[in-house]
């Protein structure tokens, strides 16, 4: 079983610690990929393997990062019901 996290830190993607890693099958491919990393001052290495499938994953979580989720503040049990029962939420919706 291979564990997830280590212990040790990794660097951010794209940088000289933790360079972005792609598989591309043509040389024109592999000039447009560059270029999009070099735009963007991105450090990457390339692979050229026309027989295997490409897989240019770490270029596309640089060019679409994560969004940050943001999750509602909760209601505590004392406070009133927002239903507008005028309650406390632990004696009407909360049960």
């Amino acid at each position: 079983m291979k564990k997830v996290f280590d212990g040790r830190k990794r660097g951010k993607l794209g940088t000289g610690l933790n360079p972005a890693v792609v598989r591309v099958q043509t040389e024109d491919r592999m000039k447009e990929v560059a270029a999009q990393f070099e735009e963007n001052g991105w450090k990457f290495t390339i692979g050229l393997e026309p027989d295997q499938p490409e897989d240019i994953s770490d270029l596309e979580i640089l060019l679409n990062p994560p969004k940050t989720r943001v999750t509602e503040k909760k209601i505590g049990r004392n406070a009133p019901c927002p239903c507008g029962s005028g309650k406390k939420y632990k004696k009407c919706c909360g049960k």
